[in-house]
């Protein structure tokens, strides 16, 4: 589902922007518009900047504490998506960098964005414990179905062929 959904972004964003330049230079203009794209680039480079230079010493701060950056990576990680959605011409993704990287709105990209890998991997695991069901101790991963203990054997179950390794005498360094 993601990889198709991402395919359309690809492929309607472009049209969608091009949509709304059109309609936006119809009512103010076009010279307006080329306008308003550089003012909105040049803010956008600027707040993107000014964000990213305080989730830097944010996430530095968090780490020379020793405390695992979370938020600070997520903000980090939120404002270059949006220092990269500024950089696309067009009003549209403009807009979504905007939210993402303005300090106000940007908590709440980041709680939904949690929401959604949380349920991600939720999925992720559920799909797992179905092709690979917990050991019989209902406990750790084995993809041989064995159970925890001091009874395991490294060995998977099924047919096993006991064998012995010969080594033959072959002292090839003393032919030369």
């Amino acid at each position: 589902m993601l990889p198709l959904l991402i395919v359309l972004a690809f492929l309607l964003v472009p049209v969608l922007e091009i949509f709304v330049l059109i309609q936006v230079g119809e009512v103010i203009g076009a010279w307006p518009t080329v306008g308003l794209l550089i003012a909105e680039t040049v803010l956008g480079g600027w707040l993107v900047r000014r964000e990213g230079r305080r989730a830097w010493r944010a996430l530095q701060d968090t780490v020379q504490r020793g405390v695992l950056p979370d938020r600070e990576l997520a903000d980090a990680a939120l404002v270059m998506a949006g220092g990269v959605l500024l950089l696309f011409p067009g009003f549209v993704t403009d807009a979504l960098g905007l939210l993402v990287v303005l300090p106000f709105t940007r908590p709440l990209v980041r709680r939904v964005l949690s929401a959604f890998a949380a349920r991600r991997i939720r999925a992720a695991e559920e799909r797992a414990a179905t092709v690979f069901p917990p050991g019989l101790g209902g406990t750790g991963f084995d993809p041989f179905g064995r159970g925890p203990g001091p009874e395991r054997v490294e060995t998977p179950p099924g047919p096993v062929v006991r064998g012995e390794v010969v080594h033959e005498d072959d002292d090839t360094s003393s032919r030369t």
